[in-house]
């Protein structure tokens, strides 16, 4: 059977051998052999890179992408975290087309001062509601300690 070299994974994925180390490190990944001082990796390590990358992506953490393989690498996939991950994603998706429609219109804006503009007190209004209306409420009883934790 032919494996991959590190080399050969670092040119397929893009991922620097240094973050090929720290992933076996920490039981990402694992070669399969060595050839000389190099690792080799099995080809289905370009699969799960592409899915740590994605999950990196998607904001999840290495060791919540650690538990999502599971133990013999069978996918233990928690969709209740998925799902809560597409929804912050979604809110994240809808600030930033807010986010550039005001800096679109401001950058288009014939008014002499934004601050004259209908449209862009509109747009400045929204963004303002929405940021207010994501922001966490402080909860009655809790200290300024508590909620940093």
């Amino acid at each position: 059977m032919h494996f991959l070299d590190i080399g050969e994974v670092v040119e397929r994925t893009g991922v620097p051998p240094s973050t090929l180390r720290y992933y076996e490190e920490i039981g990402l990944i694992c070669s399969v052999a060595r050839h000389g001082l190099r690792r080799q990796f099995d080809h289905d390590v370009l699969l799960k890179l592409s899915l740590i990358g994605m999950g990196k992506a998607a904001g999840f953490s290495l060791p919540e992408i650690a538990g999502m393989f599971g133990r013999d690498d069978r996918p233990d996939i928690p969709r209740d975290q998925l799902h809560d991950r597409a929804k912050e994603l979604e809110r994240q998706i809808i600030e930033l087309r807010m986010l550039r429609d005001v800096i679109r219109h401001v950058a288009d804006c014939p008014a002499p001062s934004h601050l004259e503009c209908p449209s862009f007190r509109k747009l400045l209004k929204s963004a303002t509601n929405a940021s207010a209306s994501r922001s966490p409420r402080p909860t009655i009883g809790r200290t300024k300690s508590t909620r940093q934790r």
